[in-house]
């Protein structure tokens, strides 16, 4: 989970990727999370940005097959890549303004989505499914753009994914830094200050350059627990 991350310092391909949407500029509402505890078992909604760490933790816990339902989101035809169907079965395809949703509804092997998550780290997964103790609802669509933050924005909310989860571990992952409540809401602030592109950024494509470039700036968190309030920031270079 690239939050975790980054509060530790780690600096990996998964942090640079799911900071590859953001340019120059304040980002507010993002990484949006709340959570209640019920009993034996926690009720979590989050913004877009977890979908697929929900997914992946959730596939990782079967080695079975398993129904799933929605939609993998990207701006190119995935099944191209796999040489053909992704997952052995007849998929829809729809496509929109350069952007490719292959519509899924049956029931496969865990390992073979994982597979293509593996392959595909950047597609977006807006997969649901139930499994003991684990179940995920994603809305399959595609995320809103990420734009930089002005001041006429409506208030982004917390409903884009819904989990219910007996795992307590899991819990300890996603809340890091409190795991133990009964109410709590987390909302971020990314402040991107600098670009840093390549050495040698005029020799290669403008598609390259926005890759390999890192982003460099603060992510401020804003913690509401049972409530009160807490507040931290992690510097980040990625």
């Amino acid at each position: 989970m690239i939050i975790k991350k980054i509060f530790e310092r780690v600096s990996d391909e998964e942090v640079h990727s799911d900071l590859l949407k953001f340019g120059r500029g304040e980002f507010k509402d993002k990484y949006l999370i709340e959570a209640k505890k019920q009993a034996d078992k926690w009720s979590i909604k989050t913004g877009p940005e977890y979908a697929n760490f929900l997914v992946k933790r959730g596939l990782e816990k079967i080695s079975d097959k398993v129904f799933i339902s929605g939609a993998i989101i990207s701006t190119f035809d995935i099944r191209a890549g796999m040489g053909g169907s992704v997952f052995s079965s007849e998929e829809e395809v729809r496509q929109f303004m350069g952007i490719k949703q292959l519509k899924v509804n049956l029931e496969v092997n865990s390992s073979r989505v994982l597979e293509v998550m593996a392959r595909y780290h950047r597609a977006f997964f807006a997969l649901s499914f139930s499994l003991p103790g684990y179940e995920l609802k994603i809305k399959s669509k595609a995320p809103k753009s990420v734009k930089p933050s002005s001041g006429g924005e409506k208030k982004a909310g917390a409903d884009f994914c819904s989990l219910k989860t007996t795992d307590v571990n899991f819990i300890k992952e996603l809340f890091f830094d409190f795991p133990n409540f009964k109410e709590i809401s987390v909302k971020h602030t990314i402040k991107i200050d600098e670009m840093i592109y390549p050495k040698d950024f005029v020799k290669i494509k403008p598609e390259e350059v926005r890759e390999k470039s890192k982003r460099k700036g603060v992510l401020i968190r804003e913690v509401v627990i049972d409530g009160k309030s807490e507040k931290r920031e992690a510097y980040f270079e990625a």
